[in-house]
């Protein structure tokens, strides 16, 4: 009787103990990318650079794409990063001489 008790009590007490452990943050995907700072994020996670500037640009789907410009510190050469806004993803990636940090933040 009590073996039978014990079986019964052990999933509650799973489930108690996951209920407490944190949960994982959820990532802004629903929707397309609108703003600026979406764009160059998605670009510079892509890249591993700074973006410099961005901008909208007519892509393949309804919700069009941004044209990102990607500087690339100690090299010679940058990225000129197409995101398309409605898969969240880098739809191109193209070598272009490497844009300066002037006027924009510095990392």
């Amino acid at each position: 009787m009590r073996i039978l008790a014990a079986l019964l009590l052990l999933p509650v007490m799973w489930l108690q103990a996951d209920s407490k452990l944190p949960r994982p943050k959820k990532s802004r995907r629903s929707g397309p990318v609108s703003t600026v700072k979406e764009a160059k994020v998605i670009a510079e996670q892509n890249t591993s650079g700074v973006a410099v500037s961005a901008r909208r640009v007519h892509l393949n789907g309804a919700s069009g794409g941004w044209e990102v410009t990607v500087h690339m510190p100690k090299e010679e050469r940058g990225w000129r990063c197409i995101v398309d806004a409605d898969t969240h993803q880098v739809y191109t990636k193209d070598r272009i001489p490497n844009p300066s940090l002037k006027g924009s933040k510095r990392r």
